[in-house]
Formats: structure tokens, sequence, C-alpha cells
């Protein structure tokens, strides 16, 4: 793909979502408050004892309900996965579930995602108190938290080994056999929090099921999406996940291109010389960086190989324009102008936007939306 020197410069100013939808079946089906191992009070019970009724220094006007607690997620080992879950602003029975997964690896999803990113409660610097978020993306959908694997945030395991295997398998990013075994492991707990976590609240069983996430979730998110497709082939159907699709923000997918992408990042910003970017591109092929510049992500896709649909074109937030887009067989990239490496932390309203957009199978703005 061609481009000219103007669109390149535009682009190294943007950052890279990748979003990626499966067939969105026209009927949605609910499953209100049937299940068939609880009994209608119990399942209620579970659920108030994960109500919260509020925090210390929560603003008033939040206006939604919001849950926290502890998933088992293997009963021999004690291990067990933290929740912060917020329904969304309206149509909460209508309104799709999307689960939010931070990288690290060690990322909280909470500390970052829900009180830094897109939640609807913010922290503020300097003081105790919280503040509403204006961005949030719980106005589109119900917007579920979870801290994995065990060892991160709040969520915890009582057999120190996961612990040794979870650390010291990432110290080791090199052994790439490890990092994988790691990797399908977090997915198989994530799923096993999920099935549990969807036998507390059967009421949204049948929502449109995402997963979103960011930065290292690029390994995380297609994992747990490919284990949920796999699963709903094999279990019973009153158990299958309604999986619609994924989007992740700065995606660290692949080692080699991301490497790759910084490289040329770094030079291409004049941060290191010619002499220097040359030696490097020799000599060197290096751990994960989790800062994914936009290159990276096209190296990545490049190495997909995947049919272009629509080519390369400008999408706007009002009448700017908000980053560029291109729309790949199943898979659209976007990038978003004059983000950092946390998206909705830098550019929220861009952010924002794209989620909707994302969730209703809408084309971004084209042209500029002048008031």
């Amino acid at each position: 793909m061609t481009m000219s020197r103007a669109a390149a410069v535009v682009l190294l100013l943007a950052v890279a979502l990748v979003s990626t939808t499966t067939t969105v079946a026209a009927a949605r089906h609910h499953s209100h408050h049937h299940h068939h191992h609880h009994g209608f009070a119990e399942v209620f019970d579970r659920q108030e004892a994960d109500l919260v009724e509020a925090l210390p220094g929560q603003p008033a006007g939040l206006g939604v309900r919001q849950f926290a607690g502890y998933v088992t997620v293997n009963e021999t080992h004690g291990r067990a996965l933290f929740y912060w879950f917020f329904e969304a602003t309206h149509d909460v029975a209508k309104k799709p579930l999307v689960l939010w997964l931070n990288g690290g690896p060690g990322c909280s999803s909470l500390g970052y995602g829900a009180l830094e990113e897109i939640g609807p409660l913010l922290i503020q610097k300097g003081t105790p108190e919280l503040r509403l978020n204006p961005n949030a993306w719980n106005k589109e959908a119900n917007l579920l938290f979870l801290e994995q694997p065990a060892g991160v945030g709040f969520s915890y395991t009582n057999t120190t080994a996961d612990l040794e295997r979870f650390g010291d398998e990432l110290a080791m990013i090199d052994l790439l056999v490890r990092v994988d075994a790691f990797v399908n492991e977090s997915a198989h707990d994530a799923y096993t929090f999920l099935v549990n976590w969807f036998e507390r609240f059967p009421q949204f069983k049948g929502h449109d099921f995402y997963i979103a996430g960011e930065s290292y979730a690029g390994h995380y998110v297609p994992n747990l999406a490919e284990k949920i497709v796999e699963q709903n082939k094999k279990v019973h159907k009153s158990r299958r996940i309604n999986f619609k699709g994924f989007m992740i923000g700065n995606a660290a997918i692949d080692e080699a291109s991301d490497d790759r992408g910084m490289l040329d990042y770094a030079w291409d910003h004049a941060v290191i010389s010619d002499e220097l970017y040359d030696d490097i591109n020799k000599h060197c092929s290096g751990d994960t960086d989790g800062r994914v510049p936009v290159s990276s992500t096209r190296h990545a896709l490049r190495k997909l190989g995947l049919r272009t649909l629509k080519q390369w074109r400008a999408w706007f937030t009002s009448d700017q324009v908000g980053g560029f887009q291109v729309d790949y067989d199943g898979l659209t990239f976007v990038t978003v102008r004059g983000a950092g490496h946390m998206v909705p932390t830098v550019t929220p309203v861009q952010a924002s936007q794209l989620f909707a957009h994302f969730l209703a199978a809408k084309e971004l703005p084209p042209k500029p939306i002048v008031a």
C-alpha cells in the first residue's frame, strides 16, 4: 500500500486499535432469570452479596449498580479471580456485555482500565475523591473488569507454585513455549471465570458478549476468544457464551513484529542514528516491549495476509480527523490520532466513539461533522 508523505507523517502521530467481529446473529436470545442449577432466590442472594453500595469518595450521580467479588477458578489450588462489574447506564437488559483485560503482563484491570481509562469512576491526582467519567464505556455496554492471572491485583492463589510459575515464566519470556503455556493457562482460568460468573449472573447469559483489552492483552484476548469458540462447540447450548468479537488497543501480538515496529518508529522519529538502526537490524532480536507503535501492528497484520476490503482512509471526530482505518476480511485496523499507549486515557472521546461504533458494527464517520 503506497502512502503519501503527509499521510505517513499523520500516521506517526497515531496509535493502533485492532478490532475483529464475528458475524452477528440477527436474533438476540435473552435468558432472563432462568437457570438449571440455582433457584431464583439463591441467585439473587449471591448477586446481592457482591453488590457495592458505594465506594469511599464516590461522587453523587453514578446512577448504575456495581458489583465486585471473587470467582473461584480452581478449587484444588485455591485459585480465585477478582472482578468489578458496572451495569450499563441504560437498557441494561439489552446492552452487550464487555469483558475488559489490561495487559502487563501483571497490570490490573481495576487500577488501570476501570479507574484511569474507561470505567464510570476515575481516580484524581492528589485527592482521595473519585470523579465521574464523562466518556465511560458503560454508556454503551455492561462492563466487566477482571484481574488476571492469579497474583494480579486482588486475584489470588493458595498454591505458591502457581505464583512461581506465573512469575518465572514471564521473566523467561524468551522461552516462548513457556509463555504459550502461561497464556493458555490464563485463558483457561479466564474461561472458567466466565462460566462461573454467568452462573452468578444468569440474566446476562444471552447478551452479546465481547472482549476488549490493551497492550499485552494482545496475547490474552485472542487466546481467550479461541478458547470460547472451541468450548462453544463442545458444551451443551445452555452453557454456550454468545461471543461476537474482540477489540484490542496497541496489541502486543507478535514479538518479532513488535520489535521491528519499535525500531522503525525510533528511527523514523530521529531518536536513533542510521548506524544504530542498521546495527540493531543486523544483530539484535530482543524481548517484547509492550509499547506498541502503529508500525508494529502493521507488520503483524501483514503477516496475517488478510484480504483488504476497504483501503486506508480517514475517520472523523466532529470536524477533526480522529485517525485512520483500513478494513480487512474479518478485521478492522483503526488508528487514533495523537493517542499514546493507553488510548482511552489520552484521547477519551475518540476511544468511546470507536467503542460505540465497534459494538454497533457501524462505520466510523468518513466526513467531518460540522456543528
